[in-house]
């Protein structure tokens, strides 16, 4: 199990290091240059070229990708080439709003989906065609439409939540949780019709287990064989889908954070690319691949724990 760990880990360290590359040979392909961007279209080429000679921007690539990678495991990801503020303590302030939108969407979606996507395997009829067609109908609406409606209904017409804006916890904790209420309710309500499709496969398949019979021939309560041993066997692929949506969510939030005005993650990628800040752009690849590489390694993990056949390979 040991050498399991070491090995996905090193895994981990090699994908962020292939990431971290691919995003900075990209970022030099761009066409833009950091004087262009930071000076502007008034400044001369002279100022343009020195500016970039003070940025090493002329030197061997993988002499910049060195320094670079340096300076990020000090800490430092360099400023704005906009603005000049420190990208390190952008993010930091920016990550927050992703990371609630995407484990409290994560969290709600797979509560909803596990409870739909149970109740389909177990009810079957009338109630296993009506969560299919409704999961089918959520997984075809776009998030941004859905987002719409419910600031339509929410905010337009009921009056009851902001439709946009973001207020800080340390300002307002009730604020906060209001501000996030439409954001993670649009998140959940895509999402959970993905996780709801996987746990009725899943819960379906694990009911025909020979240990079920089992359970059920000796008197098991329903209720036990459902929710502990039928869900546990399909525990495995449900989870595996939740890690995927949480990646998703994280990685994909850009359109949910421009509807309702959050400063995220995906928000600062789409001004970042827009503007051509070419350090903000390799910062937030490296960010984002850092998450993932962390879900991924935090999932094999799990797997490992809750798969007997696994822990004994």
């Amino acid at each position: 199990m040991l050498s399991f760990i070491v090995k996905r880990i090193v895994f981990a360290i090699l994908t962020l290091v292939v990431a971290s590359a691919v995003a900075f040979i990209l970022v030099h392909l761009s066409g833009s240059t950091p004087g262009g961007v930071a000076l502007g279209q008034s400044a001369t080429p002279e100022q343009v070229h020195d500016y970039n000679v003070a940025m090493g921007w002329y030197d061997p690539w993988i002499v910049q990708y060195a320094n670079w990678v340096g300076q990020v495991l000090h800490g430092d990801l360099g400023v704005s080439l906009i603005d000049g503020r420190s990208i390190a303590d952008d993010i930091g302030k920016r990550l927050p709003v992703t990371a609630a939108l995407a484990v409290f969407g994560t969290l709600l979606s797979a509560v909803l989906g596990i409870a739909m996507g149970v109740a389909a395997a177990v009810r079957g009829g009338v109630v296993d065609r009506a969560i299919t067609v409704v999961s089918g109908i959520l997984l075809s609406l776009p998030a941004f439409w859905v987002g719409v409606l419910l600031v339509f209904v929410f905010s337009v017409k009921g009056r009851m939540l902001p439709a946009t804006g973001f207020v800080p916890f340390q300002n307002d904790p009730a604020s906060w949780a209001r501000s996030l209420v439409l954001p993670v309710l649009t998140i959940a309500l895509t999402a959970a019709a993905g996780i709801a499709r996987q746990t009725r496969a899943s819960m379906a398949e694990s009911l025909t287990q020979e240990h079920i019979r089992m359970l059920r021939a000796v008197g098991t309560p329903t209720s036990r064989i459902i929710y502990v041993h039928a869900l546990r066997g399909a525990s495995l692929p449900i989870l595996a889908s939740i890690a995927i949506q949480f990646i998703v969510l994280f990685g994909g939030s850009a359109i949910i954070e421009v509807l309702f005005a959050l400063p995220g993650i995906g928000q600062a990628m789409q001004a970042a690319v827009g503007n051509a800040d070419l350090p903000l752009v390799q910062a937030l690849v490296l960010v984002a691949t850092l998450v993932v590489v962390v879900v991924n390694l935090a999932l094999e993990l799990l797997t490992l724990a809750l798969d007997p056949k696994l822990r004994a390979s």
